[in-house]
């Protein structure tokens, strides 16, 4: 390989695969907030729901904690998300973009990976919290949305970031469908310039970057809204 056309080829495609990050970021802020939204309350209905829905909540964790991304990418696009489309009424909704089949792929599959760390978090809280806010009047829905679920959000945000860091990763995969991000970029260059090599540590290097601003993020949230008392999971 040689290394100085490879560098040249590698500076110059710079500009059109950052272009990809947007499309990466969206995915990626869509994926996390549906996981979030999902992911919640499927964590409590593990804890404090009834038996019938407590087993149908472990079915849907297990089927999309079984199932890899690509496979789930690929009966999103091409099966599901096409049908709905071809329904009177949501044709115009455009509901059959790879954009959108990929949000919907890794959010769900985010749900039941997030809905396992927010259990763990809530499980991890003193059970004598709840007795205490019924014995002072409360509903186990209001204690669980004033109390319990303030103090479990806080110390799932370690797990929640490395929850960020592997979806990042999956959603290199999103190419596959046609999302126009990262990985399709440079897959696009590197058939044209011949330099695979190059352009997949370019593409390394803006995940790597990625990766690091958003842990980061995170980690400095988690420092704000820190609970005294508390330590982050496996620390001394």
């Amino acid at each position: 390989m040689n290394f100085s056309v490879a560098l040249s080829a590698a500076h110059d495609s710079l500009p059109y695969m950052l272009g990809g990050v947007g499309w990466t970021v969206g995915l990626i802020v869509g994926a996390m907030l549906l996981g979030l939204c999902l992911g919640v309350p499927l964590a409590v209905a593990q804890v404090y729901g009834p038996k019938p829905l407590r087993r149908v909540v472990g079915v849907w964790v297990w089927l999309f904690r079984g199932v890899p991304i690509l496979v789930q990418l690929y009966i999103f696009y091409f099966g599901l998300m096409s049908w709905l489309s071809s329904l009177p009424g949501l044709g115009g909704l455009g509901l059959d973009s790879p954009f959108t089949a990929a949000v919907l792929s890794l959010g769900l599959t985010s749900s039941a990976y997030q809905s396992q760390i927010f259990r763990g978090a809530i499980q991890s809280l003193p059970a004598g919290q709840l007795k205490a806010a019924r014995a002072l009047g409360m509903s186990d829905r209001q204690a669980i949305r004033t109390i319990v679920l303030p103090q479990a959000l806080r110390l799932s945000i370690p797990a929640w970031s490395n929850e960020y860091s592997i979806l990042l990763k999956d959603s290199a995969l999103a190419f596959t469908i046609g999302v126009v991000e990262i990985m399709a970029r440079m897959r696009a260059i590197a058939s044209t310039t011949h330099e695979p090599v190059s352009m997949s540590f370019v593409a390394g290097v803006i995940f790597f970057f990625l990766t690091w601003i958003g842990v980061k993020g995170l980690t400095l949230l988690e420092n704000k809204v820190r609970i005294a008392g508390y330590t982050r999971q496996g620390a001394a």
